[in-house]
This record gives C-alpha cells, structure tokens and sequence, in this order.
C-alpha cells in the first residue's frame, strides 16, 4: 500500500529530507520568544500542534494572520535552472515567506512569536533535494531570529492534483504560513482609528522589490532575450535583484512601541504600492511632498521596459516598505527611534481632509486607492 501511495505522487521516503531540514532549523528557534515573555512547552513538540502560554504580567492581546508568499521562489527555481552557479537561490525564500505574515502583524502593535509554515509541492521529488531543503530551511531561521519568533512546527504536503508549476520552471512549491504576535501590554494595541487629518505620514525604506508584484516582473523579463540572466547596471542580474530578501520592520515597531510614541497607523507597502497608503475608508486625502532619493534599480527597469508610471507606482513599494503615521508632535522622536534602531526613515508628506486619494507630489500623479 505504501509503495502505490508513493507511485501516485506522495513518497514520504523523499519527503524526509526536507521534514528533517525544517524541524533542526525549528529546534534552534524555541527561545526566540522568551525575551517577550511567551515560552513554548516543549513536550508538545512534535504532537498534532504545540503548546505555548505568556508568562509576563502585563494585561496583552493575541493577534494572528495568515500569509502567502505568491509567486517569488518561481524566480528562485528559474535561477536555479538556468543560472549554472549551482546555488538554489533559496536563502532569502524563507524569509520572504514569514515577513509576509510578520511584517503584517506589527501593523496591529503586536510583535511576532510563534510562526508555523507549510511548503506544499507539486511532487515529493522536489523535497528531496538537500541542498535547496537546507538553504530554505536556514532563510527561515533567520527570519525567525530577525523576528523574535518560534518555528515550532509546518506542514510539507505533496499535491499532485493540485500545484502543477508554469513552464520552463518544473516545479515550485506554494509557500505560506501564520503568524501568532502578543500585544503586551494590551494598550499597545495599533487599531488605525486614531488616524486624523494633520498626521505625518513616515517611511521606512525597502529593501527593493519585496514579495509584491512579482507576477509582472516575471512577465516583463520573460520577454528579454537572457530573461533573468539580463545583466543590470549594477552588474548583478535581474534574477539576483528580484530575489533580494524582503525587510523586517519588526525591530522597528518594537523600538517605537518601547519609546511610548502616540502611533496613529501602520501600513506595510504591500499589494497596492503607493496606492495602499489611501487605505482608510474615511475622506482623507495624503500628500506625499518627497520621497526616496534613489528609487530601486528594479523598479527603474520595469520603467525601461514599458511598464507604465502609474502601473509601478500602484505595483511596487516604489522604495517605501512600511508606513507610520503620527502626529505632528511625535515626528522628530519617531525619526531619531527609527534611526537609533537601524532604519532610514523618511517624514513623506502628510493627512489633509479631502478625497480619498493619494496625491504623489514627486511624479505630479494623483492615485486612487486600490
């Protein structure tokens, strides 16, 4: 019976190599959380879930999300097919996946510390490569180092039926997972309706594309002659730039959070690019004065490439990665907080009552939001 199942698409046998990668990188995670008080029971390892409690004194709050990666690591396997260096291109995947669920919790004021993934492939042949297992397993420790977070258990399903990869790349698999943060104390809590007309809208730069609008990427440079082989001015190739690691702003919420600031907002520069800034339902509109000095190398190619202005400007995080909105009072220490804690961080513009849009001063656009 066992050998059938493994004829239809499900060998444990190769699955193995990956399971034993993740649970040895998950093992070094289980006192990341302790510095925030939440401490896993690890006789529960290793069972259908795992068991973890605060043991503070603050009153706090749970706040829990769930997050897809989407369509980066397809990149990382094109690479990995194509480039001849024989790295896997998967160092940074782990991260890009779990910053898509933590850089999403500290929107809430709540810090990251228990993350569970799941690696779902198309076929069990995929986990058994060692080498590729061992650098995803790696990029999510590190994620979860940068982040304060345990990795205390995953799912790696083989989905035959279900996950079959476009063509040239022979087979991806769907990355996602959860994260569980603590808002402790629990008036710390980011709930967004403090969001006022006057607020100063701060910036925190990214690290270039991140995990959005990778779909339009991979479609514009399909259509090159060395697709992502084509060598940038800065002499790496468009493969290396698209899978530079997503940032964590984790340690930057942390640091605002400690030093007491009044925050009104907090947006990660996701989906939507600028866009998303208008993401409140209120008649608000935001005027952004400045912006970065330099926009991202990849974002100017996709200019080059005929992808409109305003196609960048409502796909890509532009140069931005995380927004923080506060009055006008708390600016100074907001950029000296950032600063301190390893950020640039840029005072953009700011909330003015008027119609719910984004009036992007830098390239005379006005964006509706998305």
């Amino acid at each position: 019976m066992a050998k059938e199942y493994a004829q239809s698409g499900v060998d444990y046998e190769k699955i193995e190599p990956f399971k034993q990668a993740m649970i040895k990188a998950g093992m070094r995670t289980l006192k990341f959380p302790e510095k925030r008080g939440v401490y896993i029971d690890e006789s529960s390892l290793g069972t259908h879930g795992v068991v973890f409690g605060y043991r503070g004194h603050d009153t706090h709050l749970w706040c829990k999300t769930q997050e897809g990666l989407g369509n980066k690591n397809w990149i990382a396997e094109w690479m990995y097919q194509n480039s001849g260096t024989g790295k896997t291109y998967y160092g940074g995947i782990g991260i890009d996946t779990a910053l898509m669920a933590a850089n999403d919790v500290i929107c809430q004021g709540a810090l990251p510390v228990i993350y569970t993934d799941e690696v779902a492939a198309g076929d069990s042949d995929w986990f058994k490569d060692e080498e590729r297992s061992k650098d995803l397993a790696e990029s999510f420790y590190i994620a979860c180092e940068m982040c304060g977070m345990a990795l205390p258990a995953g799912e790696s399903p083989a989905l035959r039926y279900l996950i079959k990869a476009e063509l040239p790349v022979k087979s991806a698999p769907s990355l996602s997972g959860s994260v569980t943060g603590i808002i402790a104390p629990a008036e710390r809590m980011v709930t967004g309706q403090k969001l006022s007309v006057g607020d100063h809208i701060i910036g925190a730069l990214s690290s270039g594309l991140h995990s959005n609008g990778i779909s339009l990427v991979i479609k514009r440079a399909l259509t090159l002659k060395d697709k992502f082989l084509h060598v940038l001015p800065n002499n790496r190739t468009l493969g290396e730039e698209a899978l530079i690691a997503t940032r964590s702003y984790v340690a930057l919420v942390e640091a605002l959070l400690e030093s007491n600031i009044d925050i009104h907002s907090l947006l990660g520069g996701t989906g939507g690019g600028i866009s998303k800034i208008a993401y409140d339902k209120r008649p608000f509109t935001y005027r952004i004065k400045t912006w970065v000095k330099e926009v991202p190398l990849l974002f100017r190619f996709m200019l080059e490439l005929g992808v409109t202005l305003e196609d960048c400007l409502t796909t890509f995080n532009w140069g931005i990665g995380f927004y923080i909105f506060v009055p006008e009072k708390e600016v100074d220490k907001t950029l000296e907080t950032g600063g301190n804690a390893g950020y640039e961080l840029l005072d953009l513009g700011q909330v003015e009552k008027g119609d719910r849009c984004v009036i992007f001063e830098p390239e005379k656009i006005t964006l509706p939001p998305i």
